[in-house]
């Protein structure tokens, strides 16, 4: 990343769990990097390790090991030494999140819900006002939140995460049991934020389509290791674009352009060129067609977000 200012630095966080013979790491030596003003998706399996680091960049988890500043202020210091209580109340007051299911009283309404959020914030009411409007949740503020939906409820908890004009905004998985129509809502809501009202948001989520479709940068985490950690625009110049042909008979097309100099593997049914412009594709068709080899098909195929992620979770790899 060439963007030098960050909103969370972590160097070497670690979490391990059980006694030292016996212990367990969730989370490995890892150095996260987020950048101002974007959206960081930090992906990765259920088990990752996602929700462990989160927790530990709000304090409510105590690292085993390792660095953590936020917004500028160092919140696990070397040695372990947590930030004091001033510094770190400034970093939480500027701080809000979502992790894990929301939290709410079902027996009080959605809008008293939010008063009980800005009386433990030090935040005046009048700012509930505004979050609804955020969330889109202002018809419903006054039913009782035991009796609203899945989607309604992860609103409710954002719109109190939202209280206090945070700079930073810590979602874990906040689209985890909604239906599309949830989905799309709560992610153009999450796109929106930057830009709109100028926080950080990292997103956590398994969902590679959720990631992609929201966030400027990625990290990738997998069995508490961080196994990738740039632009999103990066990882998707790894999967560049190929040509892939299928014959009536490969073996014979593949010796056949492998004699004319023409780069080619076989994959499976297809053949595979690397990405090649119309008039080469051009050629190596009219030069199997005149060696009387049948062409079945062809097609463009690029790699997708999913295959790469794959590949770096199945075999430990780093792009």
């Amino acid at each position: 990343m060439k963007k030098n200012n960050f909103v969370i630095t972590t160097r070497n966080l670690t979490k391990n769990y059980g006694k030292s013979s016996h212990s367990h790491a969730a989370v490995k030596q890892i150095d996260l990097a987020v950048p101002e003003g974007c959206i960081y998706g930090f992906l990765g399996p259920n088990g990752a390790g996602k929700s462990t680091t989160m927790k530990m960049l709000l304090g409510l988890i105590k690292p085993t090991n390792g660095e953590i500043t936020i917004l500028g202020t160092p919140f696990v210091s070397p040695g372990h030494t947590c930030a004091s209580e001033k510094d770190r109340l400034a970093v939480l007051k500027q701080t809000g999140s979502l992790i894990e299911s929301p939290s709410y009283y079902g027996h009080l309404t959605g809008r008293e819900n939010l008063e009980i959020v800005c009386t433990l914030k030090n935040i005046p009411k009048k700012e509930i006002n505004e979050v609804l409007s955020i969330v889109r949740m202002e018809n419903q503020q006054h039913k009782k939140a035991g009796h609203y939906s899945l989607g309604m409820k992860q609103r409710l908890g954002l719109a109190g995460a939202l209280l206090g004009h945070p700079k930073l905004l810590l979602l874990d998985e906040p689209t985890n049991g909604l239906d599309p129509a949830g989905i799309s809502e709560i992610r153009d809501l999450i796109r929106s934020l930057p830009e709109t009202y100028h926080m950080t948001v990292m997103v956590s989520s398994h969902l590679l389509g959720e990631i992609d479709q929201m966030a400027d940068y990625a990290g990738i985490i997998n069995k508490g290791q961080l196994i990738y950690q740039d632009s999103l625009l990066r990882l998707h110049e790894h999967s560049r674009k190929q040509l892939r042909l299928r014959t009536d008979n490969n073996s014979r097309a593949l010796c056949l352009l492998e004699e004319n100099s023409i780069r080619c593997t076989l994959d499976g049914d297809f053949l595979m060129f690397p990405e090649t412009n119309d008039g080469k594709t051009a050629f190596l068709v009219s030069r199997l067609v005149q060696e009387g080899i049948g062409i079945l098909r062809i097609e463009e195929y690029q790699k997708s977000l999913e295959d790469i992620f794959l590949s770096l979770t199945g075999k430990q790899v780093s792009l």
